[in-house]
């Protein structure tokens, strides 16, 4: 009944607003027929800017002028999807992408198959991704604000010619707030911004204050406080205890124009997330179509981060460069996990990552196309530790390690050139390569077998390319064909070589030195198209896998746990078809789709024994889509939409997924259908409210390879007031 009047509430303040949005504050009292209709003309068809993507190339372009599928998520649509309560939650319903969730901390996207440290993430053009994420998904996503980002860009396949190793399924690029308006004079505005979620019992708060002295100095700052209850899942599942967190995040940036079209940013961003449970792992865990529950009593993450940058941006410089980026930044990424096991043990692990990171960014026009390049510097210092307490509080010690090596370095550098060429009309060629080099030194690290102190070291090389072209069908650029083949490499990370932590459900992995880089090498094809009332495209990925790096069964137990180590095994592939359609059937209905479908498949060590077999990729999406029809009047005052998210079932499991017994279903994950409703109003010019009932008939669905299942029905209210 509370979500119910809840609900009805929000429905009524949406109502009064929609009122408001068709009024019409035009006085049109004395205007000619022929203004009149001219006037509703230009109405109906309101001119809305094109969005632009910075990552496929690196150089503003239209997103329908890349030859790749990327998506845009501006400042509207997060405006929008401000429902969304992480950074992986705004990539939902984007086509080939599938939102595991191991915890409700903790969210990893899978892109065209691969998650963890095989995608990329960057903050202004600065490496999230750091040589300690290891292998499937991780929570590393969640330590970004969402509430921070004035954009986020999603380029699928393989990016590492333009940024190097990690970026394999995928590149995702958020790009943080800052001053837009311009004034003479001082000048300032402020946002207050509120959102509540009844089946996460959760309150969000953000604080925002933007200025600017004349047209020189602009800043933004902002202070966001999350605080997340215990999940309620659908009609049978109910309260998922210990699946609530609280998160605080802070973040500035200043901007100096030295003129039009030069100027400095300096930026800090710092996000604190504590007493995110693993709840699937302990106790208090859920049995959902007969998944098993662990035994832990605890497991709790705290996750920290900070980043400080500056960098200098430069366009039309004239001569031989025509525009320069270049950016100079110090990241530090904390962890600390604390486990009670079932018999009273207790160990506190973590570490820290302090990250130096340099690039530059360079371009220049020639009579045989435009020339991006430049080289990029990463260095990480990682401190890594574990302390283990007995049953009886006893403390036994510090270990040589902790999840990863101590005392450990981690170098990576690049760097790539790319050059786009339009050598007929209508067709564009884009040609590149890259250099990495790579280099490891663990001074730290524990040998599982004999619990002696050795040390690692590693070095890597790779040389990548690709070629990218795009034809334009027609003169009035309305249909445009793309295909293209790219390589892709991930270097072996410390994560790799030294990790001894605990990997899936009752494994716990130990170190693999010696290991080589992983290689790919995806082909796409795909078609788009823009008509005056229908807009889509449609896209076929085939990667090919070489050397991915296994977890691969030793048949020996450490701690009680089975012990897997990394070999270069995972030969294989993974291809997919991915769609989107919209169609505006009437000036303020538009219907819309985006479907899914994949598979892959890679040789493995299914067992202890050294014989390999061809298996489902982990965590292989299942056929997946949205279907939707919105509304939104010529005035763009409000808006309202129903989607139906669906999934196949997945039964296509690779022997670790059947294993995994505590987040996978015997057989497989159950699919499902469940429809919502979103809507949104500016009540006036300050005041917009947004509001979305999802999960409409309470139904219990988890995403596939997930340890949490999604919220019954959940009605999410957002308030955004700008001063």
């Amino acid at each position: 009944m509370k979500v119910v009047s809840t609900a009805l509430t929000v429905l009524f303040l949406l109502s009064i607003g929609a009122g408001l949005c068709g009024q019409d504050e035009k006085v049109t009292s004395g205007s000619t027929p022929q203004e009149e209709a001219a006037e509703k003309a230009s109405e109906e068809k309101p001119v809305v800017l094109e969005k632009v993507v910075v990552t496929a190339t690196r150089s503003k372009k239209a997103p329908f002028d890349v030859p790749y599928l990327v998506t845009v998520r501006d400042e509207k649509d997060l405006m929008e999807r401000n429902l969304s309560r992480t950074v992986p939650e705004i990539l939902e319903e984007i086509p080939g992408v599938l939102l595991q969730k191991t915890g409700h901390g903790q969210g990893s996207p899978f892109i065209r198959g691969f998650t963890g440290f095989r995608t990329l993430f960057l903050i202004d053009g600065i490496r999230l991704n750091n040589s300690v994420f290891r292998d499937g998904p991780n929570q590393y996503w969640n330590t970004v604000d969402p509430l921070s980002i004035d954009r986020i860009e999603v380029v699928k396949g393989p990016g590492s010619v333009l940024f190097g190793s990690d970026a394999v399924g995928g590149t995702v690029h958020a790009l943080t707030k800052g001053r837009k308006e311009y004034e003479d004079g001082l000048h300032w505005s402020g946002r207050v911004y509120y959102r509540y979620a009844s089946a996460e019992a959760s309150h969000t708060g953000r604080s925002e204050v933007s200025g600017n002295l004349d047209h020189r100095l602009g800043f933004h700052a902002g202070f966001t406080f999350k605080d997340f209850g215990d999940l309620e899942g659908g009609r049978d599942v109910g309260r998922q205890r210990k699946t609530g967190y609280q998160e605080w995040d802070g973040d500035f940036k200043v901007e100096y124009s030295l003129n039009p079209d030069r100027k400095l940013v300096l930026a800090f961003q710092k996000v604190d997330l504590d007493d995110a449970w693993r709840s699937h792992k302990t106790i208090f865990g859920i049995s959902w179509e007969d998944t098993t529950v662990g035994n832990e009593r605890k497991r709790i993450l705290d996750q920290d981060r900070h980043l400080a940058y500056a960098q200098f941006h430069a366009d039309r410089i004239g001569g031989f460069i025509d525009a320069a980026r270049v950016s100079v930044s110090y990241q530090v990424q904390s962890e600390e996990r604390l486990r009670v096991r079932n018999d009273g043990r207790r160990d506190k692990q973590g570490f820290s990552v302090g990250t130096i990171g340099a690039w530059v960014q360079l371009e220049t026009p020639s009579a045989v196309g435009r020339w991006t390049y430049g080289g990029e510097y990463y260095y990480d210092n990682v401190n890594s530790y574990r302390r283990d307490w007995r049953a009886s509080g006893q403390y036994r010690g510090r270990s040589i390690q902790g999840p990863v090596a101590d005392d450990a370095g981690y170098y990576l550098t690049g760097i790539y050139v790319q050059d786009e060429v339009e050598i007929a009309d209508n067709v564009e060629l884009i040609l590149g390569g890259r250099y990495t080099h790579a280099r490891a030194v663990a001074h730290e690290v524990e040998d599982p077998q004999t619990n002696t102190e050795i040390s690692i070291k590693e070095r890597y090389d790779a040389v990548v390319g690709s070629l990218k072209g795009l034809f334009g069908l027609d003169d009035e650029e309305r249909w445009q064909v793309f295909a293209g083949v790219s390589q892709g490499f991930r270097a072996p990370n410390l994560s790799d070589l030294t990790r001894l932590d605990t990997a899936r459900s009752n494994e716990i992995e130990t170190p693999a030195p010696g290991l080589d880089p992983e290689k790919f090498i995806a082909f796409e094809v795909g078609l788009k198209g823009r008509l005056e009332d229908v807009s889509g495209e449609v896209g076929y990925f085939y990667t090919l896998i070489d050397d991915m790096i296994m977890r691969t069964p030793t048949g020996r137990v450490i701690g009680g746990d089975n012990e897997v180590t990394k070999q270069n095994a995972g030969d294989g592939y993974v291809h997919g078809v991915e769609l989107t359609l919209r169609y505006r059937f009437h000036p303020a209905f538009t219907a819309f789709g985006a479907f899914t479908w994949m598979d892959g498949q890679a040789k493995t060590y299914p067992t202890s024994t050294p014989v390999k077999k061809r298996e489902p990729i982990d965590r292989l999406m299942p056929f997946t889509g949205q279907v939707g029809i919105r509304w939104e009047p010529p005035d763009r005052r409000c808006w309202a939409e129903s989607v139906v998210s669906f999934a196949a079932k997945q039964s296509d499991l690779s022997t670790r997924d059947e294993n995994d017994t505590q987040r996978i279903p015997p057989g497989g994950t159950p699919g499902y259908a469940v429809a919502s409703l979103r809507g949104g109003v500016e009540v006036s010019e300050n005041v917009t409210l947004t509001v979305a009932i999802e999960n409409l008939t309470n139904e219990d669905f988890r995403i596939h390879g997930s340890g949490v299942n999604e919220p019954g029905t959940n009605v999410v209210l957002g308030v955004n007031l700008r001063l």
